[in-house]
């Protein structure tokens, strides 16, 4: 029995630590839940002076700390002053020392979203000209590193533990509640709410140090602690351990008081227990819809309960699934699981996979809002991946549920025969039990026959003591004898139950169809996790959409920037020549040319001259002479544009006596 056990036990094993590192490799830095959809100053832009502050929008609300917004000077010295704050709506803005120099200057933000996942960026801006600068914004992440390796494995753990403790207690209580004497189905739970509390646990430590630092070392700083638990995803935890200390107090009446009842009080038990297991489970069920995607976005309060229904029967169906496993792989033989059992579960995970679609088809609508969305965004694809699985997980449970009919079948037809041939079952039983009592008599014969002989002896040879001490040790072998003889037959009766039990065809058919189950729920858990860590498709697209509109009209507001490579070809004469027009309409507008080195470092050369032409209505083309403001920058102010249409926007640049290009785009003007 182990040995054609163990091997698919560790297949499963095997499976769910796979599933865990494509979790976990899959995950990376965490997607941001909210996108910075504007900025003032905006990405790349120059300004003439430095501004009194630095102001970002995102796209929806999030959650500031003292360093969530900084900016730095092209030495990486801070230059921001005083703690970050909400100006109105998403937008949000941190003062700036007075007195900057020019050169570029980098912004960087680190903040959390609403629905709790953490969200960081950088980008920079000039004052003056652009400069180098020494600030790298280079792998500027959430959520990355080994504190989002810990984070994400413990919502994994987390998420498993609450699919085992539910669903096993809904499977013991449900539909087979002669399980609660087995103790494969005890350590079963407890090992769910274990699992759970532990997670729980680890992610309160590892919050902190996950939305802020990233630093391992942060996880026991007492102080994140202490800002953790002031935050709706601290006080979801903290809910959460609280509601996993009754059920430990469900756990242990489930499994220690229950058995122990007659049958009337067990009617009375059960209905007490199935009410508050429910309010339980769905208490925690809510730990994670009132802090994550459902708590956010459209709609919120339909979508919280909804995502608690959709939990609770993932829970039923995979959690179910898992007890089921355990009991026709670990049951005793003296507690089988029977048919009815199996039956009951059927239709309980049939419920449930009804109450899943429901829910999801609406969770998919909220999260998405567009079909464009299933495959123009991450969360779209893992969704994807999700109902795919989904859809082969119920191929196999028509399997499985034909292996019960068949095995529902048989079950009747043995109780059937058992009914017909009661007289000869119990004349084998007797035939039995006189063959075992004629052994016992000999083995008991033999052994009195030997403790006479060696009475015997001992009287000639000793000559004293009473003859009854003798007997008395007799006695006392005989009984410890048939003691044993007992252990061994019922062993011998154990293993044959067990060999009768494993070698039906159809309870092995079951097995393997709910061991696939099984092993294709670990991948669907695992794709779950991943999609509560995803940016949903509905809010990436509109996070895209408001950054285009944003370009636009800071574009219509006068945000006109080109950028234009030139190769004069003599020496030193490769570059870059930057024109930013501002307002960018019909009427007086203010120049800046700004000539870079491929490197991005600012150089003068002798001469810049500009040429607007609008070749559609014969206009032009209107020089402009800029004049000399600082290394690499040329301004001139009152530059007329007089109508709006697309214009050939021309640069000629002179790098030497006789080297110079000119080179040109085309921008719509007004």
């Amino acid at each position: 029995m182990t040995s054609t056990i163990a091997p698919r036990v560790r297949t499963l094993v095997l499976l769910l630590l796979a599933a865990t590192g494509l979790l976990l490799a899959g995950a990376g830095p965490v997607s941001a839940h909210a996108a910075l959809t504007g900025s003032d100053p905006r990405q790349g832009a120059v300004v003439d002076k430095a501004p009194e502050r630095i102001s970002l929008t995102f796209s929806e609300k999030v959650a500031l700390s003292d360093d969530s917004l900084r900016v730095l000077d092209p030495k990486g010295k801070r230059v921001d002053s005083g703690d970050p704050a909400g100006t109105g709506g998403t937008t949000y803005a941190v003062k700036l020392h007075g007195g900057l120099p020019d050169g570029t200057y980098t912004v960087t933000y680190q903040v959390v979203s609403e629905d709790s996942h953490p969200v960081a960026g950088a980008y920079t801006f000039s004052i003056g000209a652009p400069s180098k600068t020494s600030v790298s914004v280079d792998g500027q992440t959430a959520g990355g590193g080994v504190v989002g390796v810990l984070y994400g494995f413990g919502r994994y753990v987390s998420y498993a533990g609450f699919i085992v403790l539910v669903g096993g207690a809904a499977f013991v209580l449900g539909c087979w509640r002669r399980g609660t004497a087995v103790r494969s189905m005890q350590r079963l739970v407890v090992s769910g709410w274990l699992a759970l509390t532990a997670a729980t646990l680890g992610l309160l430590l590892v919050r902190g140090s996950y939305t802020g630092s990233g630093k391992v070392g942060d996880i026991f700083d007492l102080d994140l602690l202490g800002q953790v638990l002031q935050t709706k995803t601290g006080a979801a935890l903290v809910s959460r351990l609280l509601l996993l200390a009754a059920a430990a107090l469900f756990i242990a009446v489930l499994f220690g008081a229950y058995d122990k009842r007659d049958d009337e009080e067990k009617r009375d038990l059960t209905f007490g227990l199935a009410i508050g297991g429910t309010v339980v489970a769905a208490g925690l069920a809510a730990s994670w819809a009132m802090s994550e995607h459902a708590s956010t976005g459209l709609q919120p309060g339909l979508a919280m309960p909804v995502d608690v229904l959709h939990l609770l029967a993932v829970a039923g169906w995979l959690g179910g699934l898992t007890a089921l496993l355990t009991a026709l792989y670990r049951a005793p033989a003296e507690t089988p699981l029977d048919a009815a059992a199996v039956r009951r579960f059927s239709r309980l995970a049939f419920g449930s996979v009804l109450t899943l679609v429901a829910t999801g088809i609406y969770q998919s609508w909220r999260q998405l809002g567009s079909w464009s969305a299933f495959t123009g965004t991450r969360y779209g694809q893992l969704l994807l991946v999700k109902i795919g699985l989904v859809v082969l997980l119920v191929g196999i449970a028509w399997i499985s549920r034909r292996w019960t009919a068949r095995l529902a079948d048989v079950g009747v037809a043995e109780v059937d025969a058992g009914t017909v041939t009661e007289d000869g079952g119990a004349g084998k039983g007797e035939g039995a039990e006189e063959d075992g009592a004629e052994k016992e008599h000999v083995s008991t014969g033999a052994g009195a026959s030997a403790a006479a002989t060696g009475a015997s002896g001992g009287g000639a040879a000793g000559g004293a003591g009473p003859s009854g001490s003798d007997g008395s040790d007799g006695t006392d072998a005989d009984s410890e004898r048939a003691a044993q003889l007992a252990r061994q037959r019922a062993a011998i009766d154990t293993a044959r139950r067990k060999r009768e039990r494993d070698a039906d065809p159809n309870r092995s058919g079951l097995r393997r169809s709910v061991l696939a189950e099984a092993a294709v729920a670990v991948a669907l858990l695992a794709v779950t996790t991943m999609l509560t860590s995803t940016e949903p498709g509905r809010t990436e697209e509109q996070a895209a959409a408001a950054t285009s509109s944003a370009t636009e009209d800071a574009n219509a507001a006068g945000a006109l920037t080109l950028d234009m490579s030139f190769d004069t070809g003599g020496e030193d004469g490769k570059g870059v020549v930057r024109i930013d027009l501002d307002p960018a309409r019909p009427g007086s507008n203010e120049l800046h040319v700004y000539v870079l080195r491929p490197n991005g470092r600012a150089f003068d050369i002798p001469e810049v001259k500009i040429a607007f032409t609008l070749e559609e209505q014969d206009i032009g083309p209107l020089p402009v002479v800029p004049d000399h403001i600082s290394t690499g920058h040329w301004s001139a102010s009152g530059v007329q544009i007089p109508m709006a249409g697309d214009w050939k926007v021309a640069v000629t640049v002179r790098t030497s006596d006789i080297d110079q290009a000119t080179v040109s785009k085309n921008a719509q003007i007004g």
